[in-house]
């Protein structure tokens, strides 16, 4: 099976050497624990290590906040965009209809091998029939599937849900989960990883810690970690 290096510390042993490429990864988490940054990690590597070209579509986050949030890391996506191998693409999740055939044709244009999704839970705040918002979620997620790319796309778990995901259907239509939790424990507060699912691989079972450094995440995958949920 090939592989795709995310190039974050400690992640892809978890994985068993990186995602399976052409799979559609699900991250999820609450707020706070860095799946944004996770996403922009795995892009900028991507770019600068890997020489794939990479699409970021936001239905949150304005472009230029994004670029100046990893610029504090070090990460100049500038001239990654200027020359085309980056394309960011900010959509109003309530224009949804022709988001599919935008998304491909920018796949299709620059050849992009990662293509990242930030973030599914803004489409429930405006999608208000459920049996709707899955069928979005399905149509997005078998879209992506018939293009040469490996996705990653983020969800939002709601603080004290015991869900891993919004609305509970985005892990059923991924091929990986991972899931960063952010919990609190007395006074303090620990940060864990834990990879749910990989389709058709081995992984970790386990949580690990993982911290926020200022050159990125970093994945301790030699140190378990306990999380009380």
């Amino acid at each position: 099976m090939e592989r795709l290096k995310t190039g974050i510390p400690g992640f892809d042993e978890l994985m068993g050497g990186g995602v399976p490429k052409g799979q559609l990864v699900l991250v999820t988490g609450t707020s706070g624990t860095g799946k944004t940054l996770f996403c922009s990690q795995a892009m900028y590597n991507g770019l600068v290590k890997g020489k794939e070209n990479a699409v970021f579509l936001s239905f949150e986050e304005p472009p230029n906040l994004i670029k100046e949030n990893v610029k504090e890391f070090g990460w100049n996506l500038d001239p990654y965009q200027k020359s085309g191998k980056l394309i960011f693409l900010k959509y109003d999740p309530y224009h949804i209809e022709d988001v599919f055939d935008i998304l491909d044709s920018t796949i299709r244009k620059i050849n992009a091998k990662r293509v990242f999704i930030d973030s599914i839970s803004a489409l429930g705040l405006h999608v208000q029939d459920n049996s709707e918002l899955r069928r979005i979620i399905f149509n997005l997620s078998d879209g992506l599937r018939k293009l040469d790319c490996t996705a990653f796309m983020t969800s939002e778990i709601v603080p004290g849900s015991r869900g891993i995901s919004r609305y509970g259907v985005e892990e059923f239509v991924a091929d990986s989960v991972v899931v960063f939790y952010y919990e609190r424990s007395g006074s303090t507060f620990s940060r864990a990883v834990q990879i749910w699912k990989v389709r058709g691989s081995s992984h970790s079972d386990k949580l690990h810690p993982y911290a926020i450094t200022d050159k990125g995440l970093k994945v301790s995958a030699h140190e378990e970690a306990v999380i009380k949920r």
